[in-house]
């Protein structure tokens, strides 16, 4: 039987306490030797609080620092970052989240999708990263 890991489990109520959402979910998971992150955003994942008002670069600097935290709490690294989707809420934001990314990612050459959406769960948030990973084989985090 194979055994997934959570991640950072939580509930929506106490992340979307304005809304009437209670479902179970989990910041990452880990099925087998590959680590799928929840979508990461301009949120502080310890105080649940937003960071960046209106500045992209200050969002996608968090959401890189919680894809950064959130692998290696799953035992990988931005390294092992197979695939990334950028959800931006305005396409002219495109050149200062991709900046933000080739300043953590560097050598990686994973592959990327870029999509533009209308809005996400709070309008406070312009930027959402999506990534997985994998755990090589015999790969121990330092």
């Amino acid at each position: 039987m194979t055994v997934h890991t959570r991640i950072r489990p939580f509930n929506t109520k106490v992340t979307y306490p304005e809304q009437n959402i209670d479902n179970d979910l989990a910041q990452a998971v880990v099925a087998g030797n590959t680590v799928y992150l929840r979508g990461q955003i301009g949120q502080n994942l310890d105080t649940h609080e937003v960071v960046g008002r209106g500045d992209i670069e200050v969002q996608a600097e968090q959401a890189m620092a919680n894809i950064h935290m959130l692998l290696k709490e799953a035992g990988s690294e931005v390294s092992h970052i197979v695939k990334i989707v950028v959800y931006l809420v305005d396409p002219r934001h495109r050149e200062a989240v991709y900046r933000v990314m080739g300043k953590w990612l560097k050598g990686v050459h994973y592959a990327s999708t870029g999509i533009v959406v209308s809005l996400f769960a709070r309008p406070e948030y312009l930027v959402e990263i999506d990534a997985t990973a994998v755990i090589p084989e015999g790969y121990e985090p330092a």
